[in-house]
């Protein structure tokens, strides 16, 4: 876990700041940012990176002290920033932040806090450092000069606005950070956001001394207390903690370049599923596959350095009762690797665990026969993409290396039945595809259907 917005240089952690941080690594916090407001914040900041290995800083002049901005103070934040900026990795400040607009307190004059997030946004512009952006009653302005700053890189701290505010700032390439206050009884709004965002897009953060999550609302906060806000969102989400851990740490990692990046997994968790990624190799370019934008899904790094043998999958899975199903799903598609997926299957079924396949439904057309017969038994569910009502719309948006593809995909989903016991016919709310009809479909041939929402996988 990653706390990406913190402020330990303020003075609530006088008194305790060692026994703060030493808790903080406790629960097992792999990095924490702390975040400067003011000039003397920004320097206490960078003086706890330099002390401790797993903090970080961000550098910046808050709405609030906009007041007191100068020169003098611009040239030390760019002093301090410089290092980062000229790609040195040893470097502790990550970001520019925290800057923005606040019209709720008015601290300082509003065309004084415009004139000075402008200056601050287009500095980290030149020098290609992250943004930490503070927007409190103020969405419209910061939304309009974060569009004409060309800024793509950065953070909405501590989010309150509504989703179509959260899809603009993703739509400009910004993360959204989550903080405590979605654990309020009255947070309705926040939740809807933070259940919706993709995963691609989340980070979470304590703003810490501030706004302490349930159950320890009205207390001082700190890292160590990310946790109960992390339990909160992967509950919302319905996946697991570790699930949200390992994307949101993924995510911080990549904004902010800290930390040893994910190498690629043959064998991945979700939830209580384990699934096993056999293959980079694929008959579909479907326009909605998340490899085409990204190596991760749910902070799994799935882009394959070389296809896995029969042993390396047998010693990633273990012992298959560990799990509610063994999944053959991966970023490509598995019954491309027939005979792999029938031994793995058949050494899983004969060791008590469960087996499932998501297939684009090739697999009678990649191997020239029927292939399902040869499942039977080894297979207690299977997932395949029907992702259309008709030819035209699948061709559009699968784009198969096979010409009748679709009737294909049709056929394989009806022969399933005959040999597995499970059939789930899917599809993802891509543009053109026509629920009902897709339903009407799949009613007929007696399968259930599943709908995907489109952006949103594992």
């Amino acid at each position: 876990m990653i706390d990406t917005h913190c402020h330990l240089e303020m003075e609530a952690f006088d008194p305790d700041r060692d026994d703060v941080i030493k808790r903080a690594e406790e629960a097992g916090l792999e990095a924490v940012i702390t975040i400067g407001s003011d000039f003397d914040g920004c320097r206490g900041a960078v003086e706890l990176a330099s002390k401790y290995d797993f903090i970080y800083a961000s550098v910046g002049i808050h709405p609030h002290d906009a007041k007191d901005f100068s020169e003098e103070i611009f040239d030390q934040i760019k002093r301090w920033a410089t290092n980062r900026s000229q790609k040195n990795k040893n470097s502790k400040i990550v970001a520019i932040g925290e800057i923005g607009l606040d019209y709720h307190y008015d601290h300082s004059p509003r065309d004084i806090q415009r004139d000075v997030f402008k200056k601050q946004l287009y500095y980290a512009k030149e020098v290609n450092l992250p943004v930490i952006i503070h927007c409190r009653d103020a969405s419209k302005e910061t939304l309009k000069i974060l569009e004409e700053s060309g800024v793509t890189k950065g953070v909405m701290h501590c989010f309150s606005g509504d989703m179509d505010m959260a899809e603009r700032v993703m739509g400009m390439g910004f993360y959204i950070s989550i903080a405590g206050p979605v654990t309020f009884k009255n947070a309705t709004r926040l939740r809807e956001v933070a259940r919706a965002i993709p995963d691609d897009y989340l980070l979470l953060e304590t703003d810490a001394p501030y706004l302490s999550p349930e159950p320890l609302r009205g207390k001082r906060n700190e890292p160590a207390n990310i946790i109960h806000t992390a339990k909160f969102i992967a509950e919302l989400r319905g996946i697991s903690y570790e699930d949200i851990n390992r994307i949101t740490t993924l995510n911080a990692k990549r904004l902010f370049g800290i930390g040893k990046m994910p190498e690629a997994e043959i064998a991945y968790r979700i939830r209580d599923s384990l699934y096993l990624n056999i293959t980079n190799r694929c008959t579909s370019k479907c326009t909605f596959c998340v490899k085409f934008h990204t190596d991760f899904v749910k902070g799994h790094k799935l882009r394959l350095e070389h296809e896995p043998t029969e042993e390396e999958l047998k010693k990633a899975i273990g012992d298959p009762t560990k799990y509610d199903e063994i999944v053959f799903c991966g970023y490509g598609e598995p019954l491309i690797r027939l005979d792999i997926v029938k031994s793995i299957a058949l050494w899983i079924k004969e060791r008590g665990g469960k087996v499932r396949i998501n297939t684009n439904g090739h697999g009678n057309l990649i191997h020239k026969r029927n292939i399902l017969p040869e499942l039977r038994g080894l297979i207690d569910s299977v997932s395949i993409s029907l992702d259309a009502q008709d030819e035209e719309t699948y061709n559009r948006i699968c784009k198969p290396a096979f010409k009748n593809a679709y009737k294909e995909v049709v056929n394989f989903i009806r022969e399933a039945k005959k040999y597995i016991p499970d059939v789930t016919a899917t599809i993802v709310t891509a543009e053109g595809v026509d629920v009902d009809k897709c339903r009407e479909i799949t009613d007929s041939i007696g399968v259930k259907l599943r709908v995907r929402r489109l952006d949103v996988v594992g």
